[in-house]
């Protein structure tokens, strides 16, 4: 008679669960079993979610927060540039409508001599991604592999790439669950996930800009302020130095929204120094952050006269292009901007009345960009998007146009015009304007 097998017994969560919901403290051994069922497809999806929302409620400590990001870390593979001898620095950016910085980042860090490996994942958008505009440049490559984001590295000290699936797994599975629970906006989970995700890439330094407002989805200031002090925090337990800035996310950054016209914006501004103000001042600062923190500029004077020459040389430019190359990307569309996909109409979108411009929703103009725009497959066309976007604070005349509007597709037109129009509201004294930059927390 054959020998019957012992069936496996599967382990129940629900100690984990109640111990949560009743406020008490995980075990870094606890965590490890956690990340480890998850990893192994062993915590069934229900549970998982029933734990994630205990720990919305109830959150995390820091201590909690830091063995989770180092435990989602170590679920999947963990790039090793100890080759590479420059500064490692990443960067995070929590949304933000028409941000720029993501793109110019990479290359203002590689002008100055500090690496930047950006592996972008879903979270770091706001409903226009990253990889969208960089897309927008032909033959640009975004899903490259594990080893040619490494010899990008090497080569030219920055790449980006979608978030690879070997890159902590346990977090995109929690991400999924998140999700679907409604557990997104749970501060302790976001920084463990941002940090498992970026230590994994390499990075032993972080730059992170919090943004809050209708262009991101954090609505609250003090909740932005909040999660900036518990990344710091936790990095220090990790040992990874890292700076955070608050910054306000409540109309688009610069004066383009969409894919090819970002990218036009960026090279107008690498090539000829010129940009909307917004946009200058925070790739300065970001910029300034990466290099102070990465150790290649000691003072705060020093970094910014190296951000600022690296940017007027041409030499951030020129990264950008060896960027894009390594990529596959069509470089020559770069320097002849008309080689950009471009839309078939354009129109203006009037004002209704005259007065000033007293606040913007910048995540309705994401979605009128994206209703304009989106394909049957998800994704975007590059040559739709608007432009010269009118900001907060401006006095504008009835029939004056709040922004240009590039697209091809008739049908979608009024849908799109919709959330654009509704994006704006006109008052008629002018509005206290806020900082963009609201706090930093190093």
């Amino acid at each position: 008679m054959r020998e019957k097998k012992e069936k496996k017994v599967a382990p129940s969560f629900t100690f984990l669960i109640e111990k949560k919901r009743d406020g008490e403290e995980f075990s870094r051994d606890e965590i490890k079993l956690i990340v480890d069922a998850v990893t192994d497809n062993e915590l069934p999806s229900h549970q998982l979610a029933a734990l994630l929302t205990a720990i919305y409620f109830r959150g995390l400590t820091v201590q909690e927060t830091a063995v989770l990001a180092e435990e989602l870390m170590l679920s999947g593979e963990v790039l090793n540039l100890e080759s590479i001898t420059w500064p490692k620095v990443a960067n995070y950016t929590a949304g933000g409508v028409g941000d720029k910085v993501p793109l110019v980042l990479p290359a203002l860090a590689a002008a100055c001599g500090v690496v930047m490996p950006a592996m972008i994942g879903d979270d770091e958008n706001f409903i226009i991604g990253a990889l969208d505009k960089l897309s927008a440049i032909p033959g640009f490559c975004r899903d490259a592999d594990l080893k040619s984001f490494t010899h990008h590295l090497q080569s030219v000290k920055s790449a980006f790439m979608s978030q690879h699936a070997s890159i902590a797994p346990a977090d995109e599975t929690i991400y999924r669950i998140r999700r679907e629970s409604g557990t997104v906006p749970c501060p302790s989970l976001i920084v463990a996930s941002i940090l498992s995700r970026k230590s994994a890439s390499g990075a032993d330094g972080f730059v992170v800009d919090v943004k809050w407002g209708s262009g991101s989805f954090i609505k609250d200031v003090e909740q932005a302020k909040i999660l900036a002090r518990i990344i710091v925090r936790t990095c220090d337990l990790l040992k990874h130095r890292s700076v955070v800035l608050v910054t306000d996310a409540n109309q688009p950054l610069g004066d383009a929204v969409g894919t090819a016209l970002e990218i036009e914006e960026i090279v107008r501004f690498l090539r000829d120094d010129v940009a909307e103000d917004d946009l200058r001042q925070l790739v300065l600062r970001m910029g300034m952050e990466v290099v102070r923190l990465a150790g290649v500029a000691g003072s705060t004077l020093s970094a910014k006269q190296m951000v600022q020459r690296s940017i007027s040389s041409g030499a951030v430019f020129g990264k950008f292009k060896e960027i894009v190359a390594a990529h596959g990307g069509d470089v020559a569309c770069l320097d002849d901007l008309e080689k950009l996909p471009k839309a078939k109409y354009i129109r203006k979108l009037p004002a209704p009345k005259r007065g000033y411009i007293h606040s913007i929703n910048a995540g309705m103009i994401a979605r009128g960009v994206r209703l304009l725009g989106e394909n049957a497959d998800g994704t975007l066309d590059p040559a739709v998007g608007v432009s010269k976007v009118m900001k907060a604070g401006v006095q504008i005349k009835q029939g004056e146009p709040l922004m240009m509007i590039h697209y091809n597709d008739e049908r979608k037109l009024e849908a799109g015009l919709e959330y654009l129009r509704n994006s704006y509201r006109l008052a008629p004294k002018r509005p206290t304007m806020g900082e963009l930059i609201v706090e930093r927390v190093a």
